[in-house]
């Protein structure tokens, strides 16, 4: 079955008792069970599961092609979930645009944990296979990333971290699984902030994590969830189960959208350096172009100056809304290093878009009349 289809009807089965064709929300926080606590309708608490959660995470499931989902109440709260379940003395691998709050992770949290980790450039397999150690069990991938679009080749990151019996978890929230497939292509878990474009409207949050086997691991990721109470909301996990209905033909409108956009500003003589993997001149293109079946709605460029003309550039959008977060209907714009805060790597210079629905011939006059 097409991944379109199964975007359609994965999870929105009519509901049995009323004939909805819209998934129901079941909002009770609690289940009726036995005398001895045993489940009499599946599900006992909310924390541990619910209804509505139950729909999503099989939805997710045949979207990813994995054995077992996960939600979340964020995706912050999905990756952290994996790394708390690792066991103190393993190592983990991060690339260097890894997402800034898990940058943060590393830095504050995982020592504290009993965890050491290595940051490396994912492009550079030799750097990759030779920050390889021992007690390595997680490689962590992030394609394309944030907010510089790289692009990690993860057939090859699977074959270098199955060789030493590490992981392999991709960060699929830009690409969603309509674009790409990373446990096609040898991963064990997928990533989603579903809050992007699997929510895909700007009004909810929401993470998740989709399993290739559901074994041991998976098992202690989710007694994580349970215990540390990061389980996703029944009314956020509806809203996301709405959103996968509709994700296939939004992000082709995003990708097509991106593709117009980065095209039309990379010849501005106030752009340095656009970022989107479309472009032939990217350096993950031939890569992006295996792995992907579009490009994708993100994209970032570097405006010629410094801090102070890429703010100026965001101040003049007049259709572009400066904002953070991605993958709603609207375009937006965000200077990122100011958004990162203070111990930002992001270069100075970088605003980062996120391609909405709209006309894209409007997108465009928007941008290059804010880069004149």
């Amino acid at each position: 079955m097409h991944i379109e289809t199964i975007a359609v009807h994965a999870g929105a089965e009519v509901d049995p008792a009323t004939g909805a064709v819209a998934p129901p929300i079941h909002l009770s926080t609690t289940f009726e069970h036995g005398p001895a606590s045993q489940p009499s309708h599946g599900h006992l608490y909310i924390r541990e599961s619910n209804p509505t959660q139950s729909r999503l995470e099989d939805a997710l499931a045949q979207l990813e092609g994995g054995e077992l989902a996960l939600a979340f109440a964020s995706g912050m709260g999905a990756g952290t979930a994996v790394l708390q379940a690792l066991t103190p003395g393993s190592h983990v691998i991060l690339p260097d645009d890894v997402y800034v709050d898990f940058r943060t992770i590393r830095a504050e949290f995982l020592p504290r944990w009993g965890i050491d980790s290595t940051v490396v450039d994912m492009s550079n397999l030799a750097a990759l296979k030779s920050a390889l150690q021992p007690n390595t069990k997680l490689i962590w991938t992030e394609t394309p990333s944030n907010p510089l679009i790289k692009i990690t080749d993860l057939c090859a990151v699977a074959a270098l971290a199955h060789d030493v019996g590490a992981l392999v978890l991709t960060d699929n929230t830009f690409a969603t699984p309509i674009l790409q497939r990373p446990l096609e292509l040898g991963g064990d878990i997928v990533l989603h902030s579903t809050t992007k474009y699997c929510g895909g409207h700007s009004d909810v949050q929401g993470g998740a994590l989709v399993f290739r086997c559901n074994n041991g691991f998976a098992e202690s990721v989710q007694h994580t969830r349970k215990v540390m109470g990061a389980a996703a909301s029944p009314f956020n996990s509806w809203l996301v189960l709405r959103g996968l209905r509709s994700l296939a033909c939004r992000v082709e409108r995003h990708s097509a959208n991106a593709f117009a956009v980065a095209n039309a500003i990379l010849p501005c003589a106030r752009v340095e350096a656009v970022h989107y993997p479309g472009l032939a001149n990217h350096p993950g293109h031939t890569i992006a172009a295996k792995q992907m079946k579009a490009f994708g709605g993100m994209m970032s460029f570097r405006v010629k100056g410094g801090w102070d003309e890429a703010v100026n550039v965001a101040a003049r959008v007049k259709l572009f809304l400066n904002a953070t977060s991605l993958g709603g209907p609207e375009s937006l714009i965000e200077h990122r290093a100011s958004s990162e805060g203070k111990d930002s790597i992001t270069p100075k210079n970088l605003l980062r878009l996120s391609v909405g629905l709209e006309h894209p011939d409007d997108l465009i006059e928007d941008l290059l009349q804010a880069l004149r």
